[in-house]
């Protein structure tokens, strides 16, 4: 597992995907919509699958002593690399935000407990999605990404504007009370993100099956 991940992120990953990674740094900005950074990457991803399209990675990965599955794997890891990597090098500067920026973010969410659980829960719905998708071909990576980014907006724009809601207003806290009432949130967000990441795995790789490279 870890070799593939290095193999990927040696050879397969697009420099762009390291900069939309380091763009967690924005739940720093005031009055932003923080929704907008797991956007980024998931931008990151696509651009990835994209540059792997041009370069024939899947092709090289495929004729290595290999499992056709272990090339899905490969792809999926690296994704939760960049997806993950972006929240942990978020948090640092969310905590910051915390600190110096109190008053609240009059966009939408903060970058909460709340904000990583649904983060989590997009990202899921952006891979089971893309990758079930992309593997059916191993090639169109622009139609696959169209696809998954219309559920993942969906997602984004409605963590956005439930915070909005009075009834909801816990969701948007950033005080000890609301915090504690976020955590099943992210609970929630983790078993899905890992559910969804086995299930993005299972089913890419059997569509991948039926690929003839």
């Amino acid at each position: 597992m870890f070799d593939l991940l290095r193999k990927e992120l040696s050879l397969a990953a697009h420099p762009s995907m390291y900069v939309f990674i380091c763009l967690g740094a924005l739940v720093l900005i005031p009055a932003y919509p923080y929704g907008v950074v797991f956007f980024f990457a998931m931008l990151g991803i696509f651009q990835s699958m994209m540059y792997a399209r041009e370069t024939r990675d899947i092709y090289f990965t495929a004729l290595l002593p290999l499992r056709k599955r272990d090339v899905v794997k490969a792809k999926l890891l690296l994704a939760a690399f960049a997806e993950l990597t972006q929240l942990l090098f978020s948090l640092p500067f969310a905590l910051l935000r915390t600190l110096y920026l109190p008053e609240g973010n009059p966009v939408g969410i903060e970058a909460n407990v709340a904000y990583y659980g649904f983060g989590l829960i997009i990202f899921g719905v952006f891979n089971i999605v893309f990758f079930t998708r992309f593997f059916r071909t191993a090639y169109r990576a622009g139609t696959s990404f169209l696809m998954a980014l219309v559920p993942s907006t969906i997602c984004i724009f409605a963590m956005e504007a439930v915070v909005h809601f009075p009834s909801m207003g816990w969701l948007d806290g950033i005080t000890g009370e609301d915090l504690y009432r976020q955590l099943p949130v992210l609970v929630l967000g983790i078993i899905f993100y890992a559910g969804t990441w086995f299930l993005s795995y299972r089913a890419a790789a059997k569509e991948f099956e039926k690929v003839d490279l």
